[in-house]
């Protein structure tokens, strides 16, 4: 036993408990914890410029890796509420990052002291665990408890927050003698597994659609591997996209109201059963849940019990951790296979691949100003198999997910369902952090890219490059479509004359003058023939400067995105191609 600090204590914890990195803004109330993090001189960090956007660092470093646990680090009051959406967005998608925020000394908290809020209440909606540790001796503990609740069954994100006192107290700590908790993971019964086969293997058009719970549990491969051994065709969610190759013969496309394929929608509505693994059945995903159940059975396995039954009832339920479940599928399945009894959906699959084939959307537009479809066509080419795309919310995130593609897990990173405005720009420097080698390609519209703005000078500061697509109408686009329904157009338009930047016109912002103070490089596109050259140009600069590099491309101000109210009611616009199912040579997806 050693005699220490409380703070030095939790930070021994965090090395034992495998964190490398902290993102973070230091602040009175949690000096001591810097202190300790200096002393100890093994755990790097990263300052950020708004609590909000290190909390979304720490995001995409989850994101990017199995077993990461992203770490943001906050002083007392506007920080720890600054991180609330950072919370939000990773419990929502069951991602664990660890908050830890300074408070006023204990016996301040009831008195109204200067920054002193009680963050824990705030929190709790929104986190597995919150909670103010009152005791010294119990911090390293609380510390341990933290990293195994985010582990442990459904993961998701805990606030720890430590007055200043308790952080400074000396406490008996043996680091040597510390060890993480096991974690919690449910698994699937044979017999489970058995019984989901068995109602399979009575459907005709079977359908399985992969949730972010394959991402998190590091399965991929074993989603592949199944649906290969069953031949059964594969709807990524949105929060899966990658856990299947986009070119695989089994995908089959993505299903939804705004995210989706024309082909995916179609192969939900003419399949008759589906067996849904670690997604959560989400509404822009479903749509109404008469029009997406009508007609089929569900099989729903997902590691939180209280998910299953959640949106509707389906005809069986499995509580397992998708990798274990998958685990089993395949090894029933093989035994089956080899003894004959699994049905043969060969020719089911080949009706998804002709919908694959001809069901599209155009994208060689020669437009100028800029047609956002082109944009992505663009992206295509230019940046590989390889690549790993990051990003948030709008009509942006929407068409690249119609248009992109996505070859590998971890290489759509995305925050499905809190979907915060400045997600992105903090959230792929957060993925460079993780993978320092991978090629990173983030995606955003203008008011996304301008809402957390100043974390670009954190990527200039710490050498974090990645290329940045800036697609700028001057528009809150989504939501100018969406007052469509409202026959209004109102204070959703960014555009303004900039009196310093003429050349920009109503475009406003002058995002490279922005991009090039806070130390980064930046280059405009106006013309789609010159998409190749500025992003050869941005990978030239990026390899040069080690700093995020910004391609901003000038689009048309008003572009409609596919979308609608059901899977069976999208509508596609002037965009839409009937190609020849024989003739793959013009797939333009």
């Amino acid at each position: 036993m050693a005699r220490m600090m409380a703070i030095e204590a939790a930070v021994h914890v965090l090395e034992k408990e495998g964190v490398s990195v902290c993102f973070g803004v230091p602040g009175a109330a949690i000096n001591p914890f810097y202190a300790a993090l200096q002393r100890n001189g093994r755990i790097g960090h990263v300052l950020a410029r708004h609590v909000e956007g290190a909390s979304h660092m720490a995001e995409g470093y989850t994101r990017a890796k199995a077993g990461n646990i992203g770490v943001c680090i906050g002083t007392s009051g506007p920080a720890g509420t600054d991180m609330i959406t950072g919370l939000y967005s990773a419990s929502a998608d069951s991602i664990p990052i660890l908050c830890i925020t300074g408070q006023a000394p204990r016996a301040r908290l009831h008195k109204e002291d200067f920054q002193a809020v009680d963050i824990p209440s705030i929190a709790k909606p929104v986190a597995k665990w919150a909670v103010t540790v009152l005791e010294p001796g119990q911090v390293p503990y609380a510390f341990q408890q933290a990293f195994h609740l985010m582990r442990s069954g459904r993961p998701g994100p805990v606030l720890l927050d430590l007055p200043i006192d308790v952080q400074m107290a000396e406490i008996e700590f043996d680091p040597d003698a510390y060890e993480p908790l096991p974690t919690y993971k449910p698994a699937a019964t044979r017999a489970q597994v058995e019984k989901a086969l068995a109602m399979l293997n009575a459907a005709e058009r079977p359908l399985l659609v992969a949730g972010g719970g394959i991402i998190n549990a590091d399965a991929s491969d074993r989603l592949v591997a199944f649906a290969e051994i069953a031949g059964l065709p594969v709807i990524p969610t949105l929060m899966a996209w990658g856990a299947i190759p986009d070119d695989h013969p089994l995908m089959a496309g993505m299903v939804g109201l705004q995210t989706a394929h024309r082909y995916g929608n179609a192969a939900m509505l003419a399949s008759d059963f589906v067996l849904g693994i670690g997604n959560r059945w989400a509404n822009r995903h479903t749509g109404s849940v008469d029009v997406y159940t009508k007609g089929r059975k569900f099989v729903h396995v997902d590691i939180e019990p209280t998910q299953i039954g959640r949106v509707f009832a389906p005809d069986l339920g499995i509580v397992s951790d998708a990798g274990a479940a998958l685990d089993l599928f395949i090894e029933v399945a093989k035994e089956w296979k080899a003894a004959g009894k699994l049905r043969d959906w060969s020719e089911w699959v080949k009706t998804c691949q002709v919908r694959k084939r001809s069901m599209l959307r155009r994208s060689d537009f020669a437009n100028v100003p800029i047609k956002p479809q082109r944009v992505y066509q663009e992206m295509n080419r230019a940046f590989g198999e390889d690549v790993c795309y990051v990003s948030t919310i709008g009509l942006s995130q929407i068409a690249g997910a119609q248009f992109l593609h996505v070859y590998k897990p971890r290489h759509w990173i995305n925050c499905g369902q809190a979907g915060p405005l400045g997600w992105t720009l903090p959230a792929a420097l957060g993925v460079r952090v993780a993978d320092p080698k991978r090629k990173i390609v983030a995606l955003s519209g203008d008011y996304d890219f301008q809402f957390l703005i100043e974390e670009l000078a954190v990527g200039a500061q710490f050498k974090l490059p990645y290329i940045h697509v800036l697609v700028n109408n001057s528009y809150l686009g989504l939501i100018r479509q969406a007052q469509r329904a409202f026959q209004m157009d109102f204070q959703v338009q960014l555009s303004f004359e900039n009196i310093n930047a003429p050349e920009i016109g109503v475009y406003g912002v002058d995002h490279i003058a922005v991009a090039e103070g806070l130390g980064c490089k930046a280059i405009r596109v106006t013309d789609p023939d010159n998409l190749q050259s500025a992003f050869a140009q941005a990978q030239q600069w990026m390899d040069e400067f080690q700093v995020p590099v910004v391609v901003e491309v000038i689009l048309e101000r008003v572009t409609n995105i596919a979308m609608g109210t059901e899977i069976n009611n999208i509508t596609e616009f002037e965009d839409v191609l009937d190609v020849p199912a024989d003739e793959p040579e013009l797939v333009r997806v």
